[in-house]
């Protein structure tokens, strides 16, 4: 089929690439143009702007959305609104809130467009694995674009979730729970190289991926970044946050849901990003003042 994608980063690129091979028509646009003349010279058909793709692509027209949740997505979806005509689609692949995401649904639906969100999971080895898609939005357009879908995702790692905003709501959940893993790894790690023992932490991780209960597909990511680097001496112990892991908290927080190991992962995020925090330094002053425990200057 024919869509168009907007947005060649790290996984829109990838999805080119992976929707060209399986045999697409693929009009693409970028802020950068050096993204793009990239994507043609494997069989895409560049565009400009939004207008120039939109011109470019035949009724009834699919638009995929890859780029940064919020400003940038609200933008286009208004700009796309009135671009395409009553019955064409617009898909949102990024990590936008749900709830933005119902709305722009809402208002798409005013003028007779579709809106899918697609929550899409993969990072850069989705061009070889594939991506789990998570779609909202209503049955028949995700039937339309269902060909891209099958493509881009590996065999069952497609769904339609529900309404609008169901996929990005399912897609906010999976990266809280991703936080979660993330941090039970990262803690559990640190405490076997700070042991008596002197573990070789690489092996212990390949060891993980065969029978043990804790394998996964992070863990084996895990084994790969100590083989390449044993003391992790070129990373800084600095983690971002892209939004879902807050937004996860927040919702089980208006839901009455205790979600204890991902808030915590979450806060741990914010602590790395802090050398010498203020609250650090307060907890030992704390300790110097009622028990007269030693400080470091």
């Amino acid at each position: 089929m024919q869509i168009g994608l907007v947005g060649l980063g790290r996984m829109g690129g990838n999805m080119a690439a992976r929707l060209l091979r399986g045999g697409h028509q693929l009009v693409v646009t970028n802020r950068s143009p050096e993204a793009v003349e990239a994507a043609k010279a494997k069989g895409a058909v560049g565009a400009a702007n939004l207008r120039d793709l939109a011109m470019r692509l035949a009724p009834r027209r699919a638009v995929w959305l890859m780029i940064p949740a919020g400003d940038p997505v609200e933008e286009a979806v208004r700009e796309l609104s009135a671009l395409l005509s009553p019955g064409d689609i617009v898909i949102d692949g990024g990590n936008s809130f749900y709830k933005d995401s119902m709305l722009r649904a809402a208002f798409l639906a005013e003028k007779q467009i579709h809106f899918l969100d697609a929550g899409t999971s993969g990072g850069i080895w989705g061009l070889t694995e594939g991506f789990c898609l998570m779609v909202g939005g209503e049955e028949e357009p995700f039937r339309f674009v269902e060909p891209a879908l099958k493509t881009l995702a590996p065999e069952n790692g497609c769904l339609r979730t529900g309404p609008a905003g169901s996929g990005h709501f399912v897609k906010m959940i999976h990266n809280g729970i991703e936080y979660g893993m993330m941090q039970a790894y990262a803690e559990g790690f640190e405490i076997m190289k700070e042991s008596a023992f002197a573990l070789d932490l690489t092996a212990v991780a390949k060891l993980w991926m065969h029978g043990s209960v804790v394998r996964s597909w992070l863990l084996e990511l895990a084994g790969r970044a100590l083989e390449k680097d044993p003391e992790l001496v070129n990373v800084r112990a600095y983690a971002e946050d892209s939004g879902e892991g807050r937004w996860t908290v927040q919702e089980a927080v208006e839901r009455g849901v205790p979600a204890n190991a991902i808030a915590a992962a979450l806060f741990a995020r914010f602590a790395s990003r802090k050398d010498n925090a203020f609250g650090l330094r307060m907890l030992a002053a704390l300790r110097r003042e009622f028990g007269g425990h030693a400080v470091k200057s």
